[in-house]
């Protein structure tokens, strides 16, 4: 059983990996202000970005479904690690070794099964790689260069051979450390008849699957001889690292160019992936055994930003089975905020084909010369009816208009109204205008009333989903609500955050604040949490961990991490912004205790101790000059 990871070394790791660059491998960064980064929250669907970056405090927080913390619980929550799993990758990642308590530190016996299965992996790999160099892979090597790939392509995509014995994977991991039981958890490896492990990749050719870190999950394996009676391609199975609706092929080299670019490319195969990247299309990516869905577009999304000029261009073969292909895609259009296009190789080739056959223009030249994925389905429709007769035009109007009123951008969307008028030979193209304008404002009532997303038909019959009907629900409020809109109430807020990311602008004043000067019970929860953390004044780079470590909750610790984020609202955030807040909060604290004692003084009544009301009105009397002291000399009166 895994001991205790030293505290000094989980700090380490900590402060080793700036967050930024731990986020930045997962979704598109871009400035917030502030110091601050901002993306598209990988938590939760979101059109536009609340979820926000402090690479000077260490923390991330979204402000759409409040999910936050440091870099550390980033990693666990995207990647389903425990902590000691989390702490370990990052120490990998770093070159720190770790020290564990509790018993010795044993490599490769107390790291956590996830980190297991990547190693196992990561050492496969490179395995598969050397194995393409061998005479029994020159089938392998023939495969390749039959496709216009030379020893360069294949070692920069990481291709390798599997041998056609039974265990020669086995064997290796087995030397590397691997136990029995870890082969198999990791797919690499499967129980024979005799129950023992043996490889489950033989005599194949073998590309390793990565994820957005670059690092291997899972291999998809190629058939090279006829005796192999598997399928054409075997992928690794479902395991904890591996989810083939989670993944997609290359993303790991295109993730950057479709950042800077706001383009990605789908296309159907791995050496489609290759054709394209060798060709200049470097965006291109593709899935693993499955159909493009909706967890393939949240990878995207987090890339692309959803901003307006994003663009998702998917390539398929011309033939019926593309075409269906296409349509496919064409139902997830309004998953994205940016717009979809489709790209039709010429004479039934796929992008491998066509490299071979054309060259690397021809590949180029297929992406930039996409249509509009709705001009395509819009066609695809109207071509399946008898436009001679005046039902199959109204027939067609009715399966098409549904399709122009789903289109987000309006002007765009009036374009292909008219087109579509074109199209069916209506001459009276402001009746199909008006059609499809009715359609989209009954799609857009629907969704407000939380009905289905609109009257729109799919291409295969049923329901259309209308935009964000795939959303979940938006996350609970978490703890009391803070009415915003109070003055004291934005004014308690503005203090905290500066106490957490300026502690040396408001010190040493705040640390004699009461956490009954904040009227918000979360509010003061925090100010209870800073003392506990031992205060404003005591501020280094472990502050805001402290300060986070010692929230009651993870309501608080939530809170806490958000204040921590949030931007403060003015431009010059320095000691006279600072001083205003405090004399804020404060001059509220002193008439909120003045109104409390005029009201015991009130219901003391005539007969009370002349003595005690005496001395209760020369509290108010007191409370009263320094709150005039307060608003006269502002900070200085603190």
């Amino acid at each position: 059983m895994a001991g205790r990871i030293n505290d000094d070394d989980v700090k380490a790791v900590r402060d080793a990996i700036p967050i930024d660059s731990v986020v930045s491998e997962y979704l598109q960064l871009r400035n917030a202000g502030g110091g601050n980064l901002k993306g598209l929250c990988p938590f939760h669907d979101e059109k536009s970005p609340s979820f926000q970056v402090s690479p000077s405090k260490g923390l991330y927080y979204c402000f759409g479904c409040q999910e936050g913390g440091d870099t550390l619980d980033f990693v666990m929550k995207v990647d389903h690690l425990s902590f000691s799993e989390a702490v370990e990758r990052l120490a990998s990642q770093a070159g720190i070794t770790l020290r564990y308590e509790e018993g010795g530190y044993t490599p490769g016996r107390q790291q956590g099964e996830r980190i297991r299965l990547v190693e196992a992996h990561r050492a496969a790999a490179q395995f598969y790689t050397e194995q393409l160099d061998g005479a029994e892979a020159e089938i392998g090597r023939k495969f390749l260069a039959e496709r216009g790939f030379d020893q360069a392509a294949a070692a920069h995509f990481g291709v390798g051979y599997s041998p056609a014995g039974w265990d020669h994977l086995t064997r290796y991991l087995r030397g590397r450390g691997f136990s029995d039981k870890e082969l198999i958890l990791s797919g690499l490896a499967q129980e024979s008849r005799g129950g023992r492990p043996i490889d489950r990749f033989r005599g194949r050719l073998m590309w390793p699957i990565r994820d957005i870190t670059g690092e291997v999950v899972g291999f998809g394996a190629r058939k090279l001889r006829d005796d192999d009676n598997g399928p054409k391609y075997l992928n690794t199975p479902e395991t904890a690292i591996y989810k083939k609706s989670h993944v997609l092929y290359g993303i790991d080299l295109a993730k950057k160019e479709i950042a800077k670019t706001s383009r990605a490319v789908v296309v159907e195969g791995y050496t489609d992936v290759m054709a394209c990247h060798l060709a200049g299309v470097t965006t291109a990516i593709a899935t693993c055994g499955t159909a493009f869905g909706g967890d393939h577009i949240k990878i995207l999304r987090r890339l692309l930003m959803d901003n307006s000029g994003a663009e998702v261009i998917f390539t398929f073969d011309g033939d019926a089975a593309g075409q269906k292909a296409a349509l496919r895609a064409f139902e997830d259009d309004q998953k994205f905020a940016a717009e979809t296009s489709i790209a039709i190789t010429p004479g039934g080739m796929d992008p491998c084909e066509l490299r071979l056959a054309e060259g690397d223009a021809a590949v180029a030249a297929l992406v930039e010369q996409r249509t509009p994925l709705f001009a395509f389905a819009i066609r695809q429709v109207v071509a399946r009816h008898n436009l001679d007769t005046a039902e199959g035009r109204a027939a067609a109007l009715e399966a098409a208009a549904p399709i122009v009123a789903g289109i987000k951008n309006t002007a765009i969307q009036h374009e292909y109204a008219v087109q579509l008028a074109g199209m069916l030979g209506i001459l009276d193209s402001q009746f199909v205008v008006r059609r499809v304008g009715q359609l989209a404002r009954w799609a857009r009532d629907r969704g407000q009333r939380g009905g289905p997303g609109g009257p729109a038909q799919e291409l295969r019959g049923g329901a259309r989903p209308g935009p964000g009907a795939d959303r979940p629900a938006p996350a609970g409020p978490r703890g009391p609500r803070l009415d915003l809109r109070s003055p004291a109430h934005r004014t308690e807020r503005e203090l905290l955050k500066l106490a957490l990311q300026h502690p040396h602008l408001v010190s040493p004043a705040f640390d004699a604040y009461g956490a009954d000067e904040f009227t918000a019970a979360p509010y003061a929860a925090v100010r209870a949490a800073v003392e506990a953390a031992g205060g404003a004044a005591g501020a280094d780079e472990d502050y805001l961990r402290r300060v986070r470590d010692a929230a009651p909750d993870d309501t608080v610790r939530a809170l806490v991490t958000e204040l921590a984020v949030e931007a403060i609202h003015s431009r010059t955030v320095d000691e006279t912004y600072a001083g205003t807040q405090l004399v804020h909060v404060r001059l509220r604290a002193v008439e909120r205790r003045v109104a409390e004692i005029q009201g015991n003084l009130v219901r003391l009544g005539p007969h009370a101790d002349p003595e005690h009301v005496a001395a209760v009105q020369n509290e108010i009397w007191v409370l009263q000059q320094y709150g005039t002291a307060l608003r006269e000399r502002g900070a200085a009166a603190l």
